[in-house]
């Protein structure tokens, strides 16, 4: 009997991080069940993090526009968040999820805290040393960032000073990707997916409060976002802490030298580090991308870097409700099955996250090119937007619209080889997507200019995924379940409808033109997405799919 027939044979259940799990005779098993619905827990509070994001980006746009200014401020905000998937969401979860799931399934909580306290206070001193470094090579970070913003020589003043105020804001989300490695892994998804609405909560206050309040007192009123940022992290810290705090598992940060002397000597911590390695490499390979393409930005015309930002935050939507929130789920899953030598599970949760993958990501990345200006008109043509960068913006969109599946699949691939403490293998895959990447930039930015960058970052991430399932199955670690063919089929066939609805969409209405009558536009996409989704999941129904039974396997 399969897993899934096990898992609904069962009649009892039980209570798991507020979800419930049907309880068999192979329990560890049977937890693949809860996938969804601990996903889509995840999903819809991303949701409402990115909806609140979009409300910060659209004030910020409306607000400031997209100038020298903008560009200071995105480029001054990159730089902690850069440093901070480096040494947070990046390298430092991918290697310490992997040895906290194990130590938690065969040594259990108490030797497992005291690798969290250790863990905790080698990263706390390490963070320290690099925001006092940060904060005073911010020149030297900005010029290597984006050196054109060299051209207006008081933007680049302005980004040297946010680079500074912002600095700190590495060390709060260091040690809150710490958290939220210890809450995922105990199964506690819910606050870590929540905090971040934290920040975009101060950033819109910084914007909408803030900025005027700094122009009163004759200083550059975007100074204010910067402290928005700052705030942010502080509270998201505060709120993850606490959670642990009720778990028991409040980590311990040794002040003393001895103390980090020992955490140092710890073989967890060195498995930690050594992991970090390559998983550092991987992270800096991709961000090394980014920065190239930021430099590349800054020296096209004014705005470049503003552009790219926007259509960024738009296609941030479908990759976190989608990927972040089932990389978030599989990583620790994943890690247990592997620690628990359950290739069957470890099979079974990676064909189920890559089901889904394509089920719901294909729809989106349909939607971000063929439907790519209502979008952006709607959520950005307001105040300083003009209807020419609403254009600028909807190129950069499309352009990761290309590459929607690819950057999803990512998310649920990466994890299959973390969790089995091989970091190696995709450092070496993303290397050489890197160097792809770039030579598509020489090859298309002199025709496509900004929206280049986002179309070969697009392509290298369908590259990037179909070479790490690749490796999966070439393994034997991933075997795919029956019924993939008639499956692709059926999504193919969807997504053709809702094409051709959306490109009628498209051109039906002069999206740009409406805006002064901003209540019918913003109903309009809402009735065109409500009737969007309708098309495909109906479509999917004729087609066959039984969706109930597909979540729920």
């Amino acid at each position: 009997m399969d897993v899934v027939s096990k898992a609904f044979d069962s009649t009892s259940y039980a209570p798991a991080v507020g979800v419930r799990l049907w309880r068999g005779p192979d329990a560890a098993t049977l937890r693949v069940v809860s996938l969804f619905k601990s996903a889509s827990v995840i999903s819809l509070l991303t949701l409402v993090s990115r909806i609140t994001g979009l409300v910060r980006e659209l004030l910020i746009a409306s607000t400031f526009g997209a100038s020298a200014l903008t560009d200071a401020f995105n480029v001054a905000f990159r730089i902690p968040n850069l440093f901070r998937r480096f040494f947070a969401e990046g390298a430092f979860s991918q290697a310490f999820v992997p040895v906290l799931a194990a130590s938690k399934a065969q040594r259990g909580e108490a030797a497992t805290k005291v690798l969290i306290d250790r863990a905790a206070t080698v990263l706390a001193w390490a963070l320290l040393g690099i925001s006092i470094i940060g904060v005073l090579g911010s020149p030297a970070l900005v010029w290597a960032m984006a050196s054109g913003l060299q051209q207006n020589p008081h933007g680049f003043e302005v980004s040297v000073v946010m680079t500074r105020w912002m600095f700190p804001y590495i060390a709060f989300m260091s040690l809150v990707a710490l958290a939220a490695g210890v809450l995922n892994t105990w199964r506690h998804f819910a606050v870590p997916a929540a905090t971040p609405v934290l920040l975009n909560l101060c950033m819109i206050a910084a914007a909408w409060v803030g900025a005027p309040w700094f122009k009163v007192l004759g200083l550059e009123p975007i100074y204010a976002l910067a402290g928005g940022v700052l705030l942010g992290g502080v509270l998201q810290l505060g709120v993850q802490m606490m959670a642990l705090r009720k778990l028991g598992l409040n980590p311990h940060i040794g002040l003393r030298w001895s103390e980090l002397r020992t955490a140092w000597a710890d073989p967890d911590t060195k498995s930690i580090l050594k992991l970090m390695g390559p998983a550092l490499l991987g992270v800096s390979v991709a961000h090394i991308s980014m920065l190239i393409n930021t430099q590349i930005a800054s020296h096209l015309a004014p705005g470049s870097v503003s552009w790219i930002t926007y259509a960024d935050r738009l296609m941030e939507f479908p990759t976190a409700m989608l990927g972040v929130a089932m990389g978030v789920v599989l990583m620790p899953q994943l890690a247990l099955a592997r620690a628990a030598g359950n290739a069957e599970k470890y099979s079974a949760m990676l064909d189920w996250g890559l089901r889904l993958v394509v089920l719901l990501a294909v729809p989106c990345a349909v939607a971000l090119i063929a439907f790519a200006k209502p979008l952006v008109a709607v959520l950005y043509h307001y105040g300083a937007i003009t209807e020419f960068d609403v254009q600028q913006i909807t190129h950069a969109l499309m352009g990761w619209g290309v590459g929607l599946i690819g950057i999803v699949a990512i998310k649920v691939l990466a994890p299959g080889y973390y969790a089995s403490q091989d970091t190696k293998t995709p450092v070496r895959i993303a290397i050489i997507v890197l160097v792809i990447t770039q030579l598509l930039n020489i090859a298309l930015v002199p025709i496509f200019a900004h929206a280049a960058l986002t179309l070969s970052i697009g392509i290298g991430a369908m590259i990037n995924a179909v070479w790490l399932l690749s490796g999966l199955l070439w393994r034997g670690s991933y075997k795919p379940e029956a019924g993939w063919r008639i499956f692709v089929l059926q999504v193919i066939a969807a997504s053709a409808l809702l094409l051709i609805f959306l490109m009628w969409a498209n051109g039906a209405f002069d999206w740009t033109q409406m805006r002064s009558e901003s209540i019918k536009r913003i109903s309009l996409l809402a009735l065109i997405l409500v009737a969007s989704a309708a098309i495909y999941f109906v479509a999917l129904w004729a087609a066959g799919l039984k969706l109930r039974q597909f979540l729920r396997r």
